[in-house]
């Protein structure tokens, strides 16, 4: 072995910062963005000796309308400054989707808005099967500002069919809690169980201060109700995990469910919601209600 084999190894120095795996990461994924789209797809012609499938750079910066020297240091990952409208535009360029445009958008170290109303138009035709298909069991899907965007007909019948309408016009369970009259509320242990549905929402919120539809709806529940209100203003945040949830049924009677939630990962911030009964007395009365219309509560004064 020579002297140089021996000597000692230099210790490693200091790992590459997230922002610069962050860049490799977006130069790659340009690069491979780039290749798969042809000439022909955004109307140009394909032109002669292409050493590598797909555009040039300088087509691409031509379709997004920015200089070829600027998206040249994008692709190669050089610390530039990106706007939200000129990534918009390479990301129509290179015929993205919109989870491809997220994902740009996040290596770029831009924000991705949320489009939630996007989201709710991608939840696949089956997830309603799906439950009905729980049927007796209460089910829906909902997203983390607590708007059930489906459900099936025993969970409908257990907030009434007079239940509360949020502003926006969405059945939403937050606002049917906190916005329905104590005596007549179908939601019989709310007083247990509100605090920490506020602190998940709290948690939730954080992924997205200063957005309009979330500044909206915070505004709303505020405005309505005294009780939230004050939960929202302790500040305290919560995971969201399996729950006890007593409801009261105009004609069944009291039931007690543990909910537990469910992920989707196709669509991001929303989850499935299933209700099931604590013991066989809710068991019988949840397969009975769910055989009947969702119900009108007796008229109360309050």
């Amino acid at each position: 072995m020579t002297a140089l084999d021996e000597s000692p190894v230099p210790p490693p120095g200091p790992g590459p910062k997230p922002q610069d795996h962050r860049r490799t990461e977006l130069a790659g994924f340009l690069k491979a963005c780039r290749a798969r789209v042809t000439p022909e797809e955004v109307g140009l012609p394909p032109g002669l000796r292409r050493r590598t499938p797909g555009l040039r750079r300088e087509e691409v910066a031509q379709l997004a309308g920015v200089g070829v020297t600027w998206y040249t240091w994008l692709e190669q990952g050089r610390p530039i400054n990106a706007s939200e409208q000129v990534l918009a535009a390479v990301a129509g360029s290179l015929r993205l989707d919109a989870t491809e445009r997220d994902h740009l958008f996040r290596l770029a170290g831009v924000r991705v808005e949320a489009r939630t109303a996007v989201a709710h138009s991608h939840l696949d035709a089956s997830t309603q099967v799906i439950l009905d298909a729980l049927a007796p069991l209460p089910a829906a899907v909902c997203n983390s500002r607590y708007d059930v965007l489906l459900h099936n007909v025993p969970y409908e019948s257990l907030f009434g069919a007079d239940r509360p309408t949020a502003p926006h016009g969405t059945f939403n369970s937050l606002w049917c809690t906190v916005t329905g009259p104590a005596c007549c509320n179908p939601f019989l242990n709310r007083d247990e169980e509100l605090p920490r549905m506020v602190g998940v929402l709290r948690a939730a919120y954080g992924k997205h201060v200063g957005e309009p539809v979330w500044e909206g709806y915070i505004r709303e529940l505020t405005l309505a109700s005294e009780e939230f209100r004050e939960l929202w203003a302790r500040q305290e945040v919560a995971p969201a995990r399996s729950a006890l949830k007593v409801f009261r049924h105009p004609v069944v009677g009291e039931l007690r469910f543990t909910a537990a939630y469910l992920t989707l990962p196709a669509v991001p911030e929303h989850y499935m919601v299933v209700y099931t009964p604590q013991g066989p007395q809710d068991r019988e009365r949840v397969e009975r209600m769910a055989t009947l219309p969702p119900q009108r509560p007796a008229p109360c004064p309050h």
